[in-house]
């Protein structure tokens, strides 16, 4: 693609015949057995151990670690999932995946630093899902069943991750984030999904890493991998969702651009 690596991410190797077709660079994760054709993170320095509880940092960590300093400056570099792509930002209905999912550079990002995904409300959660998983977080905050407004960032998470966890891991951030993020937690009702980002930065890419992993590093100092269901064993990759927009917004000059959520094995 012209001036844009794109490093998709999947799990099996089903999904690299429409990879391979988008012209993005294939990664399989987790300890799966994947044909050449992908880039793994379980080679050279990498924590693939740790693949159910970071889910796509794992990859990360590798890239940071491995694939960083060739990065070409104002290259732009680009990440995204096998189920979230980012789309060529068209207004069409066409259900052809290389109509609708990003294939280039766009001009109109030649002032920014970093793309982010556009924020999805937490206020969509329906009603038969707050009752099932979150009547602690209801007791904490009750205005949430009537009020949109009230389901914010921290009550979504509460409801579906355990309540406190994320007061808990908000704790351990420098002193520079804690209290902007908690107050970013407890008032914004919406956030950029899916733990993905665009940027032409090295620098940029090099100071979040380092930021996030120390950060996830303190906090399973608390929270262990001793984790039990699908809410709590990927704990680590939910705090970094919540805080990866977060972070872009505050220290990097952003545009926010749309996801396209599209999956092949459904």
């Amino acid at each position: 693609m012209k001036n844009l690596s794109m490093y998709c991410m999947a799990l099996n190797n089903s999904n690299l015949d429409q990879i391979k077709d988008l012209n993005y660079i294939p990664v399989g994760l987790k300890n799966t057995e994947f044909s050449k054709d992908w880039l793994r993170d379980n080679t050279q320095e990498n924590i693939c151990e740790k693949n159910p509880y970071y889910g796509e940092y794992t990859f990360y960590y590798w890239y940071w670690k491995n694939l960083l300093k060739f990065k070409k400056e104002n290259e732009w570099v680009g990440f995204c999932s096998y189920r979230e792509y980012w789309g060529n930002n068209k207004n069409t209905e066409n259900k052809n995946i290389k109509e609708i999912v990003l294939q280039e550079a766009h001009r109109e990002w030649e002032d920014y630093e970093t793309i982010i995904g556009k924020p999805i409300s937490v206020g969509g959660t329906k009603l038969i899902k707050v009752l099932k998983y979150g009547k602690l977080a209801l007791l904490m905050n009750p205005k949430a069943i009537f009020f949109k407004e009230g389901r914010t960032i921290k009550w979504q998470f509460d409801m579906f991750h355990g309540v406190g966890n994320l007061d808990k891991a908000i704790e351990l951030l420098p002193e520079k984030d804690r209290e902007e993020f908690r107050y970013f937690t407890r008032n914004e009702t919406a956030f950029a999904r899916g733990n993905i980002f665009i940027t032409k930065s090295s620098k940029v890419i090099d100071l979040y890493f380092k930021e996030v992993f120390d950060w996830l590093l303190k906090c399973e100092a608390i929270f262990g991998f001793n984790l039990k269901s699908y809410g709590k064993i990927r704990m680590y990759t939910f705090l970094a969702e919540r805080f990866l927009p977060f972070w872009f917004k505050k220290y990097t000059n952003y545009l926010e651009w749309p996801i396209v959520y599209h999956d092949i094995n459904k």
